[in-house]
């Protein structure tokens, strides 16, 4: 058998996604596909978001992009982390983020020794600490960048830390010295698009809104709130592998860190940690089969994860397992997982994500 979860990525889903936050926000749409599309396919992904309306898309590095154009999409493309000078920038008119002013500089030297002008975007740090400009000398730097030959200043951003923080004093403070930046720009002739809305600053601060949002989560359904209706997008499948059964007592995989307390049925997953799986997991997470909850029981293994079956007696081999989606309405999301992991949702669909096996399904794909 070939190795890995089965994954179907609802392209109708995420078109549906992308419309609700459209309607919620009333703003262009950049839309976050990097890292694969957070693990659901980044050419599927970007060719129906961009189908759907969004206006930009947006990567983490330089060979994301790259990607994404050779399979033919025209799309405007942000390229967020990369300080690469390649020819391929300009060869597709991608959009790269500048995070310093070295970066800026260089960029213009390689942009005028093409003879050619390179559209940027400037990534202010109000807060985040990762990357960005960020210095006492924050206008002057600015002002210098303005200046430089070969480039087009046309955004600025900013990116939030803690926007679900109670107090949002931080977050309205990162967007006041953002829409400094662009009062500045605006002195000197230049309206930016000023962006800094993720996908929770859409949902609980209107004020970020700006210019346009960023959504990524939101768009993938995988940030389920009752402040805005969207859909999931991926269903993460295996099946019964075997099934065995245990007396009253017996131990179940590595550090017998769980024990049968009674006769039990034992359900054999071809799928475990190599896969995507969390090992944190172990012994404290359900799938689905045949619409009901099975439990997970002992350590997730490299390769094969064990539920118990015990209370389903009916259960076959080759019955279909969800790991994240519905079944006979039941629901478990990429949350409910990381949650039971002790991580974030990002994690679990970008680990996932990873497995060759995908299936889209789209009422409109031909």
């Amino acid at each position: 058998m070939q190795r890995g979860l089965r994954l179907e990525i609802n392209l109708d889903n995420l078109t549906f996604n992308l419309k609700q936050v459209k309607k919620r926000v009333k703003r262009p749409i950049i839309a976050v596909v990097k890292a694969d599309a957070y693990g659901h396919g980044a050419i599927e992904v970007a060719h129906t978001l961009t189908d759907a309306g969004a206006d930009i898309l947006a990567v983490a590095f330089l060979s994301e992009a790259l990607h994404i154009k050779d399979a033919g999409i025209n799309s405007p493309i942000l390229v967020l982390f990369d300080n690469e000078l390649s020819e391929d920038i300009l060869r597709h008119n991608l959009i790269p983020m500048i995070n310093s002013l070295q970066y800026a500089v260089e960029l213009s030297r390689f942009a005028s020794k093409a003879n050619k002008v390179i559209e940027a975007h400037l990534n202010i740090d109000t807060g985040m600490g990762r990357m960005g400009i960020n210095s006492d000398t924050l206008l002057t730097d600015i002002d210098r960048i303005l200046k430089l030959p070969g480039l087009r200043i046309t955004g600025i951003m900013t990116h939030f830390p803690d926007v679900d923080s109670v107090d949002k004093d931080s977050s309205l403070f990162q967007i006041k010295e953002l829409l400094k930046v662009k009062e500045f720009m605006k002195s000197r002739g230049m309206n930016p698009l000023a962006h800094a809305a993720n996908s929770d600053a859409i949902l609980k601060l209107p004020e970020s809104y700006l210019d346009a949002v960023r959504p990524g989560l939101l768009l993938y359904g995988a940030l389920k709130t009752p402040m805005l209706d969207t859909k999931g997008v991926m269903t993460v499948k295996t099946f019964v592998a075997e099934i065995r059964r245990l007396k009253k007592g017996e131990s179940i995989s590595y550090g017998r860190t769980f024990i049968t307390q009674r006769d039990s049925i034992v359900g054999v997953l071809p799928v475990g940690y190599a896969d995507g799986l969390p090992r944190a997991i172990s012994n404290n997470f359900e799938v689905l089969i045949r619409g009901q909850r099975a439990p997970i029981v002992g350590r997730v293994c490299m390769d094969l994860t064990m539920v118990d079956l015990t209370d389903l007696p009916e259960v076959k081999t080759n019955d279909e397992v969800i790991l994240i989606g519905t079944q006979n309405g039941e629901t478990i999301t990429a949350e409910d997982m990381a949650s039971s992991a002790g991580t974030i949702s990002y994690e679990i669909l970008t680990s996932v994500g990873r497995s060759p096996i995908k299936r889209y399904i789209s009422k409109n794909r031909k």
